[in-house]
């Protein structure tokens, strides 16, 4: 059984564990909760490898799961966790990179202002600050590391019925670390800035609490 399966089964027990947890938990609510889990790839910048180590530009699996409290309509907050694995290139040396973290994230939802949204249509902002934790695999295993990132994307949600919507979701991950010292800190490791884009549901837990 190799590394990549067993993060995979972790990852899929630990998602499970969390929505029941917390469908038992929302359902005793009145105020909207959400829960969201998406799937897709991740892009990560060039300049968080050191020297000779390159990334591929476009990278499976990133695993996203968070829940979500609407305080008023158009105004929220949610805590997401994150999972992306990143792979070196071809004519690289060879690593494999998990790329862990957790935001704290202000939501915003515009669709009730945007009058040209088709029915059935909605978009939502999220923004705020968060925690990367990266463990290089296999021989730079060694050359953890983890520092302090602002998130920020926008989801475009369709309705499926009042509470469950599929959405496309698409963010950036800026990373607040600093240089490699020494560069062989850095060698399969990871500092950067991290683009990702996924497909989701988003079910509410609570209900139509703020269906119109």
């Amino acid at each position: 059984m190799n590394t990549h399966f067993i993060n995979i089964k972790q990852t899929s027990v630990f998602i499970i564990f969390l929505f029941v947890a917390f469908s038992g938990f929302g359902q005793a609510e009145t105020s909207k909760w959400k829960a969201q889990l998406a799937i897709g790839v991740n892009s990560p910048s060039d300049n968080g490898f050191v020297t000779g180590f390159e990334a591929k530009p476009i990278n499976f699996p990133t695993i996203n799961l968070g829940i979500q409290h609407m305080f008023k309509r158009q105004f929220g907050a949610k805590l997401d966790f994150g999972y992306n694995r990143i792979a070196h290139e071809a004519d690289s040396p060879y690593f494999k990179v998990n790329y862990s973290r957790i935001n704290a994230q202000f939501v915003y939802d515009p669709t009730p202002v945007l009058g040209f949204l088709p029915i059935g249509m909605g978009i939502v902002a999220h923004t705020g600050p968060g925690f990367s934790i990266i463990k290089p695999l296999g021989t730079y295993g060694a050359n953890k590391t983890s520092f302090v990132n602002v998130m920020a994307g926008i989801e475009f949600h369709y309705s499926i019925t009042d509470v469950l919507t599929i959405y496309l979701d698409t963010s950036y991950i800026y990373g607040l670390s600093g240089d490699f010292d020494p560069v062989t800190e850095g060698y399969g490791s990871f500092n950067g800035n991290l683009l990702t884009a996924t497909i989701g549901v988003s079910y509410s837990l609570s209900g139509c609490y703020y269906c119109d």
